[in-house]
């Protein structure tokens, strides 16, 4: 899964997809990995791993889960899968996979007053979390994944009697820890998420697999999961294969996966399962975009700051109202990214730019701005490449002023993709000078947002904002010009 968020946790997904390998198949029987699932496994990784990087993501986190929890010779999987994955390979604990599941739910289907019941069955592990009011209160994972239960009880297809009383007592032995710590009763909802939970919502619900996705948040009632597992209880393979909404792969372990969803929804007296679509994958993602992972690309690091200023003092710059108009350029790059679509790292050109855009006033006031470009242009700026350095100087050259157009020299030597860039955060640059027009810091703060087709910009302030509110809407034009939308600006006070 591949995902962009705002800075409000809004996700938009850009590629999904789905490949069951079942790497564990082999590990809950034998302790080890199968080296032809191996094999399958890193070439699914390997083409997914080609999607998401031609999207360049800020961040990528790949996990691995019950089989390489158990197996005993994961090391050169781990060696490999990370060389392909271009990211370390992180085996998680069961712990944290509940809590990503938690997350994910949550990121699509919140329940901020509720008490609820999550069930989970994966191919190795189910994770059972209670939360309430949108918090896990409680979590466990237990070995009761739907693959490593049809490998260690189930012989026979169909499944005998004595296959049958061992399943029931291998699920009720691991639930019950789980009935000791999470109180019975009392729950608005069970949520079921994973495909077992899936397909048996479907097949309740008469959804053929192919339109699964319909399944999101639908029920099905515990006496009709009951009906169903007695169904599924008396049928060979091929019948189960031809039940509606459970795909063949699937029909190989629907079993199983039903009989957990059904003890847990009768132990824990709730009368139907909802499914959810959400899974690790989208706490995952959620979890990446709430702790700002790979914003750092966007910044200047430490060392880079630390030298901006520097070449900035040297010039007489003022630092306070420099860093205070960096701030504003690195928020005004956030806010905006899904509609400049611009590289993180270019937010790093443009908090440089903020820093360095005034060092102009050293050879005259008059122009300042091109005596800026002349100065960064022709300096060794440590940290930086040639190419960077000349990005920041392009922009410092059109803070002010006249816009970029084709006559102007320093612009002609630019290539379209550096035009492009130069178009996009120039107008940026000259909304964060505007915001600190005054040069007293009076915005302590902005809001930005993406409206009804148009940018609003809110300064928040407890004095009068009036000449940087004035100062920003003589950037409106450019801006417009830019992103194709109106700059409209308010004030809160604060």
């Amino acid at each position: 899964m591949v995902a962009e968020a705002d800075r409000n946790g809004v996700v938009e997904t850009l590629a999904e997809e789905r490949q069951v390998t079942r790497l564990g198949e082999c590990v809950f029987r034998t302790g080890q990995l199968d080296p032809r699932v191996v094999e399958e496994v890193l070439g699914v990784l390997g083409r997914m791993a080609g999607v998401y990087k031609g999207l360049s993501p800020l961040a990528v986190r790949v996990v691995a889960t019950a089989a390489l929890r158990d197996a005993s010779n994961s090391d050169d999987f781990l060696d490999r899968a990370t060389e392909i994955a271009g990211v370390p390979v992180e085996i998680i604990s069961g712990q944290e996979e509940a809590r990503l599941i938690h997350l994910g739910v949550e990121s699509r289907w919140p329940h901020p007053e509720e008490r609820v019941l999550l069930i989970d069955i994966g191919g190795g592990s189910a994770e059972i979390i209670e939360a309430v009011q949108g918090q896990m209160q409680t979590a466990f994972s237990r070995p009761l994944g739907a693959v490593r239960i049809q490998s260690l009880i189930v012989s026979q297809d169909p499944p005998s009697r004595e296959d049958l009383e061992r399943l029931r007592e291998y699920i009720d032995e691991k639930l019950a820890v789980v009935l000791r710590r999470i109180p019975r009763g009392g729950f608005a909802r069970a949520i079921g998420t994973s495909a077992s939970a899936s397909a048996v919502v479907c097949a309740v619900n008469r959804i053929p697999r192919t339109k699964r996705d319909l399944a999101d948040r639908r029920r099905a009632t515990t006496d009709e999961i009951r009906k169903l597992y007695a169904q599924l209880s008396t049928m060979n393979l091929a019948a189960r294969r031809k039940l509606t909404g459970i795909g063949p792969r699937r029909a190989e372990i629907i079993l199983p996966g039903a009989a957990v969803l059904l003890r847990v929804l009768e132990e824990f007296e709730i009368p139907q399962l909802a499914y959810c679509a959400a899974g690790v994958r989208d706490g995952l993602i959620r979890d990446l975009a709430l702790r700002g992972v790979g914003r750092e690309r966007a910044r200047l690091d430490r060392e880079q700051r630390a030298m901006v200023e520097r070449f900035a003092r040297r010039f007489g710059v003022d630092l306070r109202h420099a860093r205070h108009v960096a701030g504003f350029s690195r928020e005004l790059f956030d806010a905006l990214a899904p509609l400049h679509k611009r590289p993180p790292e270019e937010g790093r050109l443009l908090e440089a730019a903020a820093y360095l855009r005034d060092v102009g006033h050293a050879i005259n006031d008059t122009s300042h701005h091109k005596h800026s470009h002349y100065i960064v242009s022709r300096s060794d700026l440590a940290g930086f490449t040639a190419e960077e350095r000349e990005q920041v100087a392009i922009l410092c050259r059109y803070h002010r002023k006249a816009v970029p157009v084709a006559r102007h020299l320093e612009y002609q030597t630019l290539t379209p993709e550096q035009r492009k860039s130069v178009m996009m955060l120039a107008p940026l640059l000259r909304v964060a000078d505007a915001l600190d027009r005054s040069r007293d810091q009076r915005v302590e703060g902005i809001g930005c947002a993406v409206k009804n087709g148009t940018v609003e910009l809110l300064v928040q302030s407890p004095v009068d904002t009036g000449l940087e509110q004035w100062a920003v809407e003589g950037t409106g034009e450019f801006f417009r010009q830019a992103y194709e939308r109106a700059l409209v600006v308010t004030r809160e006070e604060t």
